[in-house]
Parts: structure tokens; sequence; C-alpha cells
């Protein structure tokens, strides 16, 4: 098959299709055709040398999402049969023709969804509703900061905090972000190149923040918070030394919590991805949530692709093209 491979730790230059065998699957394992994969920060992460593959997981292929078609099934498998179309959470691996993944990091495709926008569904998905609904417990009514709400996982964010009856705010780098942002379901964004968030949204008092940005965000994030509110960390691309005030954590009750997904067992997945089929599949399939694609480049523009990523102009997911 072929697959995008890290040639060095570098510049996206170093991506380069490559000729891989092709993986074989356990008992427990789908092969899966990949028709489209998502593009994610932690893949760029990956290219720099920065955030290892788990053991076990092809560490020069990048790639944590993908949408396909089930080509084989191991003899444990009961839920899937070839020829299925599905998407999958990856540790890794899903820059490619052929991927293996746990029967149980597989759902069904939407009937509504193309194999593009079903390619960036399971990151941001599989994120959004551990930290949003399953650690910090958001509740109809209560109001949500997303930061990064033009990213893939903002903008999922954004969707599934209203269809759960949320007020939404969201931090982005632009005026045009913001506008698609509101359209997306969010109140009220703040161009954080122009205003401070901290300012702005004092008096929303967020039960919920959702941060990314970590660094200087930490402390206005505990500043604005409303009390008995709840801090979840799924990245801290500006620093992940901050201070804490802890009386003023105290006197907030504040719960302070962070995870990442990439490294977690597949028991654990497994029970995500149970639970995502029951809640947030039927949101999904009823319209609550709408694919926003900023680019779709081929599997051979993998680095093109990149670029994109880091200048941070996009809007919504960046997805490769398998043909």
């Amino acid at each position: 098959m072929k697959a995008i491979v890290i040639t060095a730790y570098g510049e996206p230059a170093v991506l380069k299709i490559q000729e891989r065998p092709l993986p074989e699957i356990s008992a427990d394992e789908v092969l899966i055709r990949v028709k489209a994969a998502g593009v994610n920060r932690p893949d760029v992460f990956q290219r720099q040398g920065k955030y290892p593959a788990p053991e076990g997981i092809p560490a020069d292929i990048p790639g944590l999402e993908v949408a396909g078609v089930v080509e084989k099934t191991g003899e444990k498998v009961t839920a899937f049969k070839p020829g299925e179309k599905v998407f999958a959470l990856l540790a890794g691996g899903g820059y490619a023709e052929y991927v293996k993944v746990p029967e149980g990091q597989i759902l069904p495709i939407p009937d509504s969804f193309s194999f593009e926008e079903a390619a960036g569904l399971a990151e941001t998905l599989y994120t959004v509703y551990h930290n949003v609904f399953q650690r910090a417990k958001l509740q109809k009514g209560e109001r949500f900061l997303v930061h990064g709400g033009s990213s893939g996982i903002g903008i999922t964010a954004i969707q599934l905090a209203k269809a759960a009856g949320a007020a939404v705010f969201v931090t982005v780098g632009s005026d045009d972000k913001g506008e698609k942002c509101l359209e997306l379901g969010a109140d009220q964004f703040v161009n954080y190149k122009k205003e401070d968030f901290a300012v702005v949204l004092k008096d929303k008092k967020p039960d919920v923040i959702l941060d990314m940005i970590g660094g200087s965000y930490f402390e206005k994030n505990i500043d604005i918070l409303n009390e008995e509110g709840r801090l979840v960390y799924i990245n801290a691309m500006n620093g992940n030394l901050v201070t804490l005030n802890i009386m003023q954590m105290m006197q907030k009750r504040i719960s302070i919590m962070g995870s990442t997904l990439r490294s977690r067992d597949k028991t654990f997945k497994a029970a995500l991805t149970k639970e995502i089929k029951v809640k947030m599949l039927p949101l999904l399939a009823k319209g609550h949530f709408v694919p926003v694609i900023h680019q779709v480049f081929s599997l051979g523009e993998a680095s093109e692709a990149h670029q994109l990523m880091e200048s941070n102009r996009h809007i919504g997911k960046i997805i490769l093209k398998v043909d």
C-alpha cells in the first residue's frame, strides 16, 4: 500500500509517499480501506518529533482518524462486515491506503455524510464528548467557553454544546472566523488579536471552559470561571507551566482537569465509542452537526496540508483524500 511517511523530523517537506506492507489484523481488528483521513494538530507535533506514537503503532505514519470501507475483519469481530462504510479513531497510521483498527474504535458513517466529512469526525467527536460532557459534565442552561472556536475541536464543541442547550462563547483569531462560529451557533466571539477575552467575557462567568492554549490563558480562565466552574485542558500550545492561585480556586470551588486520548487503552476507547454511538450519532443523523471542511488535499499533498494547518488560516477540518 501507499502511505505518507515521516522520513525525518522537521518541516512539512519531510512527509513523503512510500510503499509499505499491508497491515496484518488480529482477531479483534478490522482492516479499513481508507477513503479519506483527517489532519490534526497532533500530526504536526508527531512530524516535528514532539509527540511520539504509542508502542505498537507505526511511529512514522501519522493520522488519528479515517473514513473508509471495511476490507477484512478478524475472526472475533461481530459488529462489522466487509463493504460497510465506517469512520474510526486511531492511535496513528491513518495517512495510508489501508489501516488496521480495533473493532471498538469504529462507528458507522451516518447516511448524510461523505467519506471526506466523516474522516474529520472521530478525533474531534471523541475529544469533545469525553472532555466536555463526560468529564466537565456540561449541562443544559450552563455557559460554555471554547478557545480556538474555528478549529476542528472548536466547531464540534460549539455545535454539540448548543445541541445540549448551553450558551456558547468562543475565542478566535479573526472576525471572519468569529462570524463562522456564530453561523454554527455560538452566541458571542472574541477576537483575541483585538480584545482580551477575560475583559470581554468577565460578566458571562462560564461554567465550563475547554482550553487548548494554556500559558497566559490559565489565570484568565480561573478569573472568569463561575463558582463550581470546570476548566478542561486538551493541549497547552502556549505553555505548560502556569501559576495557580490556590485560594481563588478554593473560594470558587473550581475543578481543573485534563486528558489525552491517544495513549488511552482500547478498553477505554471501546467504552467511549459505545456511548458516542448511543448519545452522539443520533444528533449527527438528525442534522444537529454540520461538518466544516476548509480544504481537501490528495494523499500525496500531505506536506501542503500540514503547511495549511501550521498557518492557522483554516476554519474547520483539513482532509486528505485517498484515491
